[in-house]
């Protein structure tokens, strides 16, 4: 195992950016770097003993200071949407960056922890970066410090585990925005990689995709994923639910959720032989198929088109801070914000 380390490009305030490069026994190498938390790369061997690049991103951080898809990125404090931009806590009201016609996402497209600069520090098999954030920076409550930490280990598995501790109570919903395209990320739409979800049920949405509280079975719709099939196959299905946010864009509630670490989901490519196996012991997955995502010049010079590559979001549901009913993610000085989310690789 080893760890490797060199220049990533500057920000626009002239700050050094960093990419570290994880490497295990079997070749596998993840990249990440200080800025945003990003995971750029993860190298990962096919079935053909070809090695493939399996994530969307860019060559450097300079691309990355203007993306609008969230490539790669840790999202936080508050991942996904929260209706009209706003919470209440102990009765105070807590007004967020409307961004996202008036509601708001990803906490800020500007100022989240996907577009900061974080401390470092790296180990034999680990990376790991440290944020604080100040009382209502962003209109949100408490003095938080953050750690992000990625480990790659030698059964090919990219372990992330989030830390968090405020002196308020608070809202954190952190996840990581990776697109995945496991037959390599230069290879076109990702519509034959074969999904499995352990979910039998979801969150119906609403026009700007805030849920509206109900709990709904997938069974008998194209957002059925309790036997695996190609993303592709039912993804322009006649379904409202896809109509409202162009395809699958939706968050599906775990079974059986007890706060344990469990296998959530599995993600197969016919080509590359690839399988990646997701776990965490969050109680939603929000599977975006990158209905809106086209970007130019991307790693290599290769341009995404739409659904070229896809998220598979562990988190708390959108709009948990209001939403009677779903799990709450409120957290303080009492209790501290700490979970994980793995992704596995298996060559079939």
């Amino acid at each position: 195992m080893s760890v490797t380390t060199k220049p990533f490009g500057k920000t626009a305030a002239g700050e050094e950016v960093m990419l570290y490069t994880m490497e295990n026994a079997n070749g596998m190498r993840a990249s990440v770097t200080n800025f945003g938390a990003i995971l750029v790369n993860l190298y990962v061997k096919g079935a053909d003993g070809k090695e493939r690049d399996v994530v969307l991103g860019y060559d450097s951080v300079e691309r990355y200071l203007t993306d609008g898809s969230g490539h790669g990125a840790t999202i936080g404090p508050i991942a996904n949407r929260t209706k009209d931009a706003k919470f209440v806590i102990d009765g105070v009201t807590y007004q967020l960056e409307v961004n996202d016609n008036e509601n708001n996402l990803h906490s800020s497209h500007t100022k989240g922890f996907q577009k900061r600069v974080w401390k470092a520090s790296f180990y034999e098999n680990s990376v790991t970066f440290k944020l604080d954030k100040k009382d209502m920076d962003m209109g949100h409550p408490g003095n938080m410090k953050v750690k992000v930490t990625y480990s790659l280990t030698d059964d090919d598995a990219l372990k992330i585990h989030y830390e968090a501790t405020s002196d308020k109570d608070t809202i954190i919903n952190m996840t990581n925005h990776t697109y995945f395209n496991l037959n390599g990320h230069e290879s076109g739409t990702a519509y034959d990689e074969i999904l499995w979800i352990k979910a039998a049920k979801y969150t119906p949405v609403v026009a700007g995709a805030i849920p509206i509280g109900e709990i709904a079975a997938v069974r008998a719709t194209p957002l059925d994923f309790t036997v695996p099939k190609a993303v592709g196959k039912d993804i322009n299905a006649d379904f409202e639910q896809l109509k409202l946010v162009n395809g699958f864009d939706h968050n599906w509630v775990v079974d059986d959720w007890n706060g344990e670490i469990k296998k959530v989901a599995t993600l197969e490519d016919p080509v590359s032989g690839i399988l990646m196996e997701t776990y965490t012991d969050l109680p939603g997955v929000q599977f975006y198929a990158g209905n809106f995502m086209a970007d130019q010049n991307a790693k290599g010079g290769v341009s995404y088109e739409p659904r070229q590559g896809l998220c598979l979001e562990t988190q708390y549901y959108p709009n948990s801070a209001n939403q009677e009913g779903f799990p709450r993610p409120l957290f303080g000085p009492d209790k501290p914000y700490d979970t994980t989310t793995i992704y596995k690789f298996i060559v079939k």
